[in-house]
């Protein structure tokens, strides 16, 4: 088992990014903020670690998980990370499956209820202390 694992993560309106977390059940737990949970919602072999209470929690909506219509079947609550699968435990992504995860995550949302269904909003991510040409940060 790799003591450090290198992994997507991914938190509430922000861009993701690759970071190495430790591969204990302690390491992860601390990670996700309490017990973890992991989804496997794509056929690459990677899961989703997350907070297993992070609706009851009241965590903050994060990313969406699509059906093969593009339809949300669920929200994904508080931070999680794209960690690789090995035969017996979690290990790191290879290079391709970072760059597959930092592009699908790419784009931060905010989730609103309207009437019976939630709208996923697409947030605009300002880089801080980034200049126009007149100098101004924008």
């Amino acid at each position: 088992m790799e003591e450090k694992l290198t992994v997507v993560k991914v938190e509430p309106q922000k861009p993701p990014e690759v970071v190495m977390i430790g591969s204990s059940l302690e390491d992860l737990q601390a990670a996700v903020g309490g017990r973890i949970e992991v989804v496997y919602p794509y056929e690459d072999m990677v899961g989703l670690l997350m907070n297993e209470e992070g609706k009851l929690l009241n965590m903050q909506l994060n990313r969406s998980l699509k059906d093969e219509y593009g339809q949300i079947y669920d929200i994904i609550a508080g931070t999680f990370y794209v960690v690789g699968l090995g035969e017996d435990d979690f290990c790191s992504l290879t290079d391709q499956q970072i760059e597959t995860y930092l592009s699908k995550y790419d784009q931060p949302y905010l989730y609103i209820q309207m009437g019976k269904g939630i709208a996923e909003i697409p947030l605009h991510v300002i880089e801080p202390n980034l200049k126009d040409k007149t100098g101004d940060v924008v």
